[in-house]
C-alpha cells in the first residue's frame, strides 16, 4: 500500500471496526448469542487485516498508538452512549485528551 492517504483511510476503518468488536463484546454475553459472536468476531479479524495493511506504509508505532486509540475513544463513548456507563468531567476531559494524542500522532508522522 503505498498510498500515504489511503493508508491513513484504512488504519482509520481498522480502528472503527475495533470500537465495533469491542463494543460488540457486551452484547455477544460471553460469546453465547450466535448473531453477536459472528459479528464481533468478524469484526476482530478484519480490524487486524486492516491495521497489518496500513502498517505496510505507516510506522507501526504510529498506526498502533492511533489504531487503539480510536478504539479506546470510541469504546468510552459508546460505552456511556449504549450502556449508560458513566462518564463524568473528568473521563471526558481524559478522553479528549486522548483524541488531541491521536491528532499530534497523525500531524507527527512525517506524512500529512
Amino acid at each position: 500500500m503505498e498510498d500515504i492517504h489511503l493508508a491513513w483511510f484504512v488504519l482509520i476503518v481498522a480502528g472503527v471496526l475495533e470500537v465495533v468488536w469491542s463494543l460488540g463484546l457486551k452484547y455477544t454475553q460471553g460469546f453465547t448469542r450466535p448473531v453477536p459472536s459472528v459479528i464481533t468476531s468478524t469484526a476482530i479479524v478484519a480490524s487486524m487485516v486492516l491495521l497489518a495493511r496500513a502498517t505496510r506504509t505507516l510506522p507501526i508505532g504510529t498506526a498502533y498508538a492511533v489504531w487503539v486509540g480510536i478504539g479506546v475513544v470510541g469504546t468510552a463513548v459508546g460505552g456511556a452512549l449504549l450502556f449508560g456507563e458513566p462518564m463524568p468531567p473528568l473521563r471526558a476531559a481524559f478522553v479528549a485528551l486522548l483524541l488531541v494524542a491521536l491528532v499530534g500522532l497523525k500531524m507527527t508522522s512525517g506524512a500529512v
